[in-house]
Protein backbone atom coordinates (compact mmCIF):
# COMPACT_ATOMS: atom_id res chain seq x y z
CA UNK A 1 0.00 0.00 0.00
CA UNK A 2 1.48 3.31 -1.14
CA UNK A 3 -1.40 5.80 -0.75
CA UNK A 4 -4.86 6.27 0.77
CA UNK A 5 -8.09 7.49 -0.86
CA UNK A 6 -10.50 8.74 1.82
CA UNK A 7 -14.23 9.27 1.70
CA UNK A 8 -15.38 12.35 3.61
CA UNK A 9 -18.97 12.33 4.91
CA UNK A 10 -19.34 9.54 7.44
CA UNK A 11 -15.55 8.99 7.56
CA UNK A 12 -13.90 12.29 8.53
CA UNK A 13 -17.02 13.93 9.93
CA UNK A 14 -20.73 13.50 10.26
CA UNK A 15 -22.65 16.61 9.31
CA UNK A 16 -20.85 19.49 11.02
CA UNK A 17 -19.16 17.30 13.62
CA UNK A 18 -15.61 16.00 13.03
CA UNK A 19 -15.14 12.39 14.08
CA UNK A 20 -12.79 11.43 16.87
CA UNK A 21 -9.25 10.67 15.76
CA UNK A 22 -9.26 12.86 12.64
CA UNK A 23 -6.06 14.76 13.39
CA UNK A 24 -4.24 11.64 14.57
CA UNK A 25 -5.09 9.93 11.27
CA UNK A 26 -3.36 12.65 9.25
CA UNK A 27 -0.43 12.57 11.68
CA UNK A 28 -0.20 8.85 10.89
CA UNK A 29 -0.15 9.58 7.15
CA UNK A 30 2.70 12.05 7.64
CA UNK A 31 4.67 9.76 9.94
CA UNK A 32 4.41 6.86 7.50
CA UNK A 33 4.89 9.04 4.39
CA UNK A 34 1.51 7.95 3.02
CA UNK A 35 0.05 10.46 0.53
CA UNK A 36 -3.73 10.85 0.71
CA UNK A 37 -6.55 12.15 -1.46
CA UNK A 38 -10.10 12.85 -0.35
CA UNK A 39 -12.55 11.51 -2.96
CA UNK A 40 -16.15 12.32 -2.17
CA UNK A 41 -19.50 11.86 -3.86
CA UNK A 42 -20.55 15.16 -2.30
CA UNK A 43 -21.03 17.57 -5.20
CA UNK A 44 -22.11 20.48 -2.97
CA UNK A 45 -18.66 21.48 -1.71
CA UNK A 46 -15.59 23.32 -3.00
CA UNK A 47 -12.22 21.60 -2.45
CA UNK A 48 -10.93 24.79 -0.80
CA UNK A 49 -13.70 24.60 1.80
CA UNK A 50 -12.67 21.03 2.66
CA UNK A 51 -9.07 22.18 3.13
CA UNK A 52 -10.26 25.07 5.32
CA UNK A 53 -12.37 22.75 7.43
CA UNK A 54 -9.42 20.41 7.97
CA UNK A 55 -7.25 23.39 8.91
CA UNK A 56 -9.72 24.20 11.70
CA UNK A 57 -8.94 20.73 13.07
CA UNK A 58 -5.19 21.34 12.87
CA UNK A 59 -4.67 19.49 9.57
CA UNK A 60 -2.96 21.17 6.59
CA UNK A 61 -4.29 19.59 3.40
CA UNK A 62 -4.00 20.98 -0.17
CA UNK A 63 -7.29 21.66 -2.03
CA UNK A 64 -5.95 19.97 -5.17
CA UNK A 65 -5.95 16.68 -3.24
CA UNK A 66 -9.75 16.88 -2.85
CA UNK A 67 -11.72 15.28 -5.72
CA UNK A 68 -15.51 15.61 -5.73
CA UNK A 69 -18.19 14.04 -7.89
CA UNK A 70 -18.70 17.51 -9.37
CA UNK A 71 -15.09 17.34 -10.60
CA UNK A 72 -15.72 13.85 -11.98
CA UNK A 73 -18.87 15.01 -13.78
CA UNK A 74 -17.08 18.01 -15.31
CA UNK A 75 -14.19 15.82 -16.50
CA UNK A 76 -16.61 13.27 -17.97
CA UNK A 77 -18.57 15.95 -19.86
CA UNK A 78 -15.34 17.55 -21.15
CA UNK A 79 -14.21 14.15 -22.49
CA UNK A 80 -17.58 13.13 -23.93
CA UNK A 81 -18.83 16.31 -25.64
CA UNK A 82 -17.35 19.04 -27.85
CA UNK A 83 -15.95 22.16 -26.22
CA UNK A 84 -18.61 24.64 -25.16
CA UNK A 85 -21.31 21.99 -24.72
CA UNK A 86 -24.65 23.39 -23.47
CA UNK A 87 -25.70 21.84 -20.17
CA UNK A 88 -28.64 22.26 -17.83
CA UNK A 89 -27.73 21.83 -14.15
CA UNK A 90 -29.74 20.60 -11.20
CA UNK A 91 -27.34 21.14 -8.34
CA UNK A 92 -25.54 23.65 -6.20
CA UNK A 93 -22.85 26.22 -6.99
CA UNK A 94 -19.80 23.92 -6.74
CA UNK A 95 -21.20 21.73 -9.52
CA UNK A 96 -21.93 24.75 -11.68
CA UNK A 97 -18.44 26.12 -11.01
CA UNK A 98 -16.76 22.82 -11.95
CA UNK A 99 -18.72 22.62 -15.21
CA UNK A 100 -17.97 26.24 -16.08
CA UNK A 101 -14.26 25.67 -15.40
CA UNK A 102 -14.39 22.68 -17.77
CA UNK A 103 -15.69 24.93 -20.56
CA UNK A 104 -19.41 24.08 -20.46
CA UNK A 105 -22.15 26.61 -21.18
CA UNK A 106 -24.82 26.48 -18.48
CA UNK A 107 -28.30 27.08 -19.89
CA UNK A 108 -31.88 26.60 -18.77
CA UNK A 109 -33.82 23.45 -19.54
CA UNK A 110 -35.85 25.36 -22.13
CA UNK A 111 -32.74 26.32 -24.13
CA UNK A 112 -32.21 22.88 -25.70
CA UNK A 113 -29.24 21.65 -23.66
CA UNK A 114 -27.23 18.71 -24.92
CA UNK A 115 -26.91 17.29 -21.41
CA UNK A 116 -28.62 17.54 -18.04
CA UNK A 117 -26.21 17.24 -15.11
CA UNK A 118 -27.82 16.37 -11.77
CA UNK A 119 -26.17 16.69 -8.37
CA UNK A 120 -27.36 17.08 -4.81
CA UNK A 121 -29.60 20.15 -4.53
CA UNK A 122 -30.88 21.18 -1.11
CA UNK A 123 -33.14 23.80 -2.73
CA UNK A 124 -34.77 21.36 -5.12
CA UNK A 125 -38.30 22.23 -6.18
CA UNK A 126 -40.87 21.06 -8.71
CA UNK A 127 -39.82 23.61 -11.36
CA UNK A 128 -36.22 22.35 -11.35
CA UNK A 129 -37.45 18.79 -11.75
CA UNK A 130 -39.82 19.88 -14.52
CA UNK A 131 -37.13 21.62 -16.58
CA UNK A 132 -34.77 18.68 -16.25
CA UNK A 133 -37.54 16.22 -17.16
CA UNK A 134 -38.52 18.11 -20.31
CA UNK A 135 -34.90 18.42 -21.45
CA UNK A 136 -34.17 14.73 -20.94
CA UNK A 137 -37.37 13.72 -22.69
CA UNK A 138 -36.33 15.99 -25.58
CA UNK A 139 -33.11 14.01 -25.99
CA UNK A 140 -30.54 15.58 -23.67
CA UNK A 141 -28.03 13.18 -22.10
CA UNK A 142 -28.84 12.46 -18.44
CA UNK A 143 -25.75 12.49 -16.20
CA UNK A 144 -25.74 12.10 -12.42
CA UNK A 145 -22.85 13.08 -10.17
CA UNK A 146 -23.52 10.26 -7.70
CA UNK A 147 -26.20 7.70 -6.80
CA UNK A 148 -26.18 8.03 -2.97
CA UNK A 149 -29.78 7.47 -1.92
CA UNK A 150 -29.17 8.93 1.54
CA UNK A 151 -26.99 11.63 3.07
CA UNK A 152 -25.66 11.55 6.66
CA UNK A 153 -26.10 14.71 8.71
CA UNK A 154 -26.01 15.79 12.34
CA UNK A 155 -29.83 15.48 12.29
CA UNK A 156 -29.72 11.90 11.01
CA UNK A 157 -29.90 10.16 7.63
CA UNK A 158 -31.69 12.21 4.95
CA UNK A 159 -32.33 11.93 1.20
CA UNK A 160 -29.33 12.08 -1.13
CA UNK A 161 -28.79 12.69 -4.83
CA UNK A 162 -29.87 9.15 -5.68
CA UNK A 163 -33.38 10.11 -4.62
CA UNK A 164 -33.35 13.00 -7.12
CA UNK A 165 -32.02 10.74 -9.89
CA UNK A 166 -34.76 8.20 -9.11
CA UNK A 167 -37.46 10.86 -9.45
CA UNK A 168 -36.12 11.99 -12.84
CA UNK A 169 -35.70 8.42 -14.06
CA UNK A 170 -39.31 7.70 -13.11
CA UNK A 171 -40.49 10.83 -14.94
CA UNK A 172 -38.44 10.26 -18.12
CA UNK A 173 -37.99 6.50 -18.42
CA UNK A 174 -34.26 7.20 -18.87
CA UNK A 175 -31.56 5.91 -16.54
CA UNK A 176 -28.70 8.33 -15.77
CA UNK A 177 -25.04 7.83 -16.53
CA UNK A 178 -23.44 8.05 -13.09
CA UNK A 179 -19.86 9.33 -12.85
CA UNK A 180 -19.34 9.19 -9.07
CA UNK A 181 -19.03 6.17 -6.82
CA UNK A 182 -19.59 3.25 -7.29
CA UNK A 183 -18.31 3.85 -10.82
CA UNK A 184 -14.48 3.91 -10.97
CA UNK A 185 -14.01 7.41 -12.46
CA UNK A 186 -13.58 9.20 -9.13
CA UNK A 187 -11.08 6.65 -7.80
CA UNK A 188 -9.06 6.64 -11.01
CA UNK A 189 -8.86 10.44 -10.96
CA UNK A 190 -7.68 10.25 -7.33
CA UNK A 191 -4.99 7.73 -8.31
CA UNK A 192 -3.84 10.05 -11.10
CA UNK A 193 -3.47 12.91 -8.63
CA UNK A 194 -1.53 10.63 -6.30
CA UNK A 195 0.64 9.30 -9.17
CA UNK A 196 0.22 5.80 -7.70
CA UNK A 197 -0.87 2.57 -9.41
CA UNK A 198 -4.42 1.56 -8.51
CA UNK A 199 -3.30 -1.61 -6.74
CA UNK A 200 -1.32 0.51 -4.29
CA UNK A 201 -4.23 2.78 -3.29
CA UNK A 202 -6.29 1.87 -0.21
CA UNK A 203 -9.90 3.10 -0.38
CA UNK A 204 -11.42 4.00 3.00
CA UNK A 205 -15.18 4.56 3.17
CA UNK A 206 -18.37 4.01 5.13
CA UNK A 207 -20.71 2.84 2.33
CA UNK A 208 -20.60 -0.64 0.88
CA UNK A 209 -22.58 0.19 -2.26
CA UNK A 210 -20.48 3.25 -3.22
CA UNK A 211 -17.08 3.45 -1.51
CA UNK A 212 -16.31 -0.25 -1.23
CA UNK A 213 -17.91 -1.38 -4.49
CA UNK A 214 -16.34 1.53 -6.36
CA UNK A 215 -12.91 0.81 -4.95
CA UNK A 216 -13.22 -2.83 -5.96
CA UNK A 217 -14.32 -1.86 -9.48
CA UNK A 218 -11.26 0.38 -9.74
CA UNK A 219 -9.01 -2.53 -8.70
CA UNK A 220 -8.12 -1.10 -5.29
CA UNK A 221 -8.02 -2.69 -1.80
CA UNK A 222 -10.76 -1.39 0.50
CA UNK A 223 -11.37 -0.66 4.19
CA UNK A 224 -14.85 -0.13 5.66
CA UNK A 225 -15.29 2.21 8.63
CA UNK A 226 -18.37 1.69 10.81
CA UNK A 227 -18.69 5.42 11.49
CA UNK A 228 -21.27 6.21 8.81
CA UNK A 229 -24.27 4.49 7.29
CA UNK A 230 -23.12 0.82 7.31
CA UNK A 231 -23.67 -1.28 10.43
CA UNK A 232 -22.23 -4.71 11.17
CA UNK A 233 -25.70 -6.14 10.56
CA UNK A 234 -25.82 -4.44 7.16
CA UNK A 235 -22.36 -5.76 6.35
CA UNK A 236 -23.35 -9.33 7.20
CA UNK A 237 -26.41 -9.08 4.95
CA UNK A 238 -24.47 -7.63 1.99
CA UNK A 239 -22.78 -9.38 -0.91
CA UNK A 240 -20.20 -6.57 -1.02
CA UNK A 241 -17.25 -7.24 1.26
CA UNK A 242 -14.28 -4.98 2.04
CA UNK A 243 -10.77 -6.27 2.63
CA UNK A 244 -10.82 -4.99 6.20
CA UNK A 245 -13.48 -3.67 8.62
CA UNK A 246 -12.59 -1.06 11.25
CA UNK A 247 -14.68 0.58 13.95
CA UNK A 248 -13.44 4.17 13.69
CA UNK A 249 -10.57 6.51 12.83
CA UNK A 250 -8.42 5.59 15.86
CA UNK A 251 -8.64 1.94 14.84
CA UNK A 252 -7.73 2.86 11.26
CA UNK A 253 -4.68 4.79 12.50
CA UNK A 254 -3.61 1.88 14.69
CA UNK A 255 -4.05 -0.58 11.82
CA UNK A 256 -2.03 1.59 9.41
CA UNK A 257 0.73 1.79 12.00
CA UNK A 258 1.08 -2.00 12.02
CA UNK A 259 1.65 -2.29 8.28
CA UNK A 260 5.16 -2.82 6.98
Amino acid sequence: MRAVILDMDGVLWRGNRPLAGLRKLFDTFERRSLPAVIATNNATIEPASVAARLKEEGVLFPPEKVVTSADAAAAHVARSFPAGVRVHVVGEEPLRAALTKAGCQIVSGADHPEAVIVGMDRRLDWEKLMQATLAIRAGAAFIGTNPDRTFPSERGIGPGNGAILAALEAATGTAPTVVGKPEPHLFLEAARRLAVEVSGCLVVGDRLETDILGGRRAGMPTALLLTGVTSREGLQASEIHPDVVLEDLPELSAWLSTLA
